[in-house]
């Protein structure tokens, strides 16, 4: 069974002097577990609206979402989501923010700060847990973001293009970091971008959405061995990694 199954999903968004907009139309898409899926697309094509379904922040008009072949329903722990703009309380430290997720999935407060310490470390951000949000550059809050995400153990972490808003080079160093990061975890990533160098450098697949209406134009494997993690920046200069680029570009390319 697929650790995630999206089936004929469409949604459509009302509109006040006019039919109603179709964003997503015919979704079908299997994930498998531990699988990291990459969704590029033109600007608009409903990949953030097709994430927030997932997590269950918008709800679809028609078909459905499964999980371990249950029916997603709504919001749950068992999804984590990582927002573009870091998404952190600025009146609360770097560990409370943590502590704030921990709280809404009932985790003891006793539990917090040892919690907190432990997914900090993973993101690199040892010692800094008693700062605040405008204390952090725009790569340490997006750090935080990820910990606190992975602080209430998500069986599947969705990320809606989370290094869009930095500069570029933390932005290849969070890449670097996020892919020692999932292969070393493990875990279940859906991931949006606007980089077709982030969906290659990351993905098993990617998948390549269509303008909106957003479909499913294609599902291109990204066969690079892993781990990919230990070859750092050589990885863009395989011709593995060349090559994929080329085609993925090609195809969007196509849609505009």
């Amino acid at each position: 069974m697929p650790k995630l199954t999206v089936r004929n999903l469409t949604k459509r968004f009302p509109v006040s002097d006019g039919p109603a907009m179709l964003a997503l139309d015919g979704i079908n898409l299997d994930v498998e577990e531990g699988e990291f899926i990459a969704f590029v697309g033109p600007s608009g094509c409903g990949k953030t609206t097709l994430l927030r379904i997932i997590q269950g922040l918008e709800t679809a008009t028609s078909g459905e979402i499964r999980i371990d072949g249950k029916p997603v329903r709504g919001p749950g722990h068992d999804r984590g989501f990582v927002f573009q703009q870091y998404g952190l309380l600025p009146w609360l430290t770097a560990s409370q923010n943590i502590g704030f997720a921990l709280e809404a999935k009932g985790v003891p407060t006793r539990r917090h700060g040892e919690i907190a310490e432990r997914v900090l470390a993973t993101v690199g951000l040892t010692g800094f847990g008693d700062r605040y949000p405008h204390q952090l550059s725009g790569g340490m809050q997006q750090r935080v973001g990820i910990a606190r995400s992975l602080a209430i153990e998500p069986d599947i972490m969705l990320l809606d293009e989370p290094f869009g808003a930095l500069d570029a080079l933390t932005r290849e160093i969070l890449q670097n970091e996020m892919l020692g990061l999932t292969e070393r975890m493990g875990k279940t990533v859906l991931f949006v971008t606007h980089s077709v160098d982030e969906a290659v450098c990351l993905a098993d697949r990617v998948v390549v959405m269509s303008p909106r209406p957003g479909r499913i134009r294609e599902i291109v494997p990204i066969d690079i061995p892993r781990p990919r993690a230990r070859l750092g920046d050589a990885l863009r200069d395989t011709p593995e990694y060349s090559a994929k680029r080329h085609l993925l570009w090609t195809q969007l390319m196509e849609l505009v």
